[in-house]
């Protein structure tokens, strides 16, 4: 495990600004310079996808968002990303661009709908990232399409029902979509909600979460996307995950503690655990540096049957016998 410190704080600008930053100075939000929206139709659902092309000797980047949030609130990452780097972005059924769903869906049967995109867009295999509930998403379909996933990485996720829950006032929070249609209340909560950087400054999450919100769903697809996860848990399958894996946990995540993310450490066999000093929206509040952290996974040589992190850029860390680290 990586553990990484409280980064100094920088002359001028602090460095939980630079994404944020970058991402509403570019308003109104599209699909970034080298990048085209197109509507896709998988089965029985319409998905609206942002397709940045990149190199086409590297496996693209399929990003795996959060409840609630359209593809935009990942433009932050992709911007700092690589611009070599190819990235898949989509909205899941009723969330942004995407029409709700006739009937609700569930977990077990999304690893249909990420095959079928990569499919379409001509991609044998993927890198994917998930964030949050995207981080489950993410799990099911590497441990059910193995062969579709050359890199895995999680980020402020668990493993689904069977994981040490946040604090339940924190929960009662995200029942209700109000946040994303509700600027002031989304600044009201976002400290006891998200932690992190928007603990000093809550208008950070407001203005995230408004800025790009381009497009509001219906409700119902809120809902439908909250009770997907319903009795699902990755727990059983973990030790049989077979991609390398990179999991980023903050040390103030109110939603996932962070000890979910040691239990998903100890349990996926190929894995390294990078903590970061921050909370659950440090991937969008704090690109660059995380960004940076990414890249150097993806493109790390593998030996033997691990991935080398030895290059990873993160400061100031400590491995323990047992993987587990420490940094005073």
């Amino acid at each position: 495990m990586i553990t990484d410190p409280p980064p100094p704080e920088p002359a001028g600008t602090s460095r939980r600004w630079s994404g944020l930053l970058r991402m509403m100075t570019a308003r109104p939000r599209r699909a970034g310079p080298g990048e085209h929206m197109r509507t896709l139709s998988i089965g029985r659902r319409i998905v609206r996808v942002a397709v940045r092309e990149g190199n086409p000797d590297w496996p693209p980047l399929l990003l795996c968002n959060g409840i609630g949030a359209s593809l935009e609130l990942f433009q932050p990452f992709v911007d700092a990303l690589d611009p070599r780097r190819g990235v898949i972005r989509f909205d899941m059924p009723g969330i942004g661009g995407s029409p709700a769903p006739v009937v609700p869906y569930h977990l077990l049967t999304l690893p249909s709908l990420l095959t079928g995109l990569l499919d379409q867009l001509g991609h044998e295999q993927a890198d994917v990232l998930g964030i949050s509930w995207g981080g489950g998403l993410a799990q099911r379909f590497a441990a059910s399409r193995p062969a579709r996933v050359r890199r895995l990485v999680l980020v402020a996720t668990g493993p689904g029902a069977l994981m040490v829950p946040g604090h339940p006032r924190v929960l009662l929070r995200m029942l209700t979509p109000r946040r994303h249609r509700d600027p002031g209340h989304a600044a009201r909560i976002a400290g006891e909600l998200y932690g992190g950087s928007v603990r000093e400054d809550p208008a950070l999450a407001r203005d995230l979460l408004h800025a790009t919100t381009t497009r509001l769903g219906p409700s119902t697809g809120y809902y439908y996307q909250l009770l997907s996860g319903i009795a699902w848990t990755s727990l059983p399958r973990l030790p049989r995950l077979r991609p390398p894996t990179l999991i980023l946990a903050g040390d103030d995540d109110p939603i996932i503690p962070l000890i979910n993310a040691r239990i998903m450490h100890r349990l996926i066999p190929r894995s390294e655990l990078v903590i970061y000093h921050g909370g659950h929206l440090e991937l969008a509040t704090d690109a660059e540096r995380m960004a940076a952290i990414v890249e150097a996974f993806l493109t790390a040589e593998t030996r033997g049957t691990q991935v080398d992190t030895a290059s990873l850029p993160v400061s100031g860390f400590q491995l323990g016998p047992l993987g587990l680290g420490y940094c005073p």
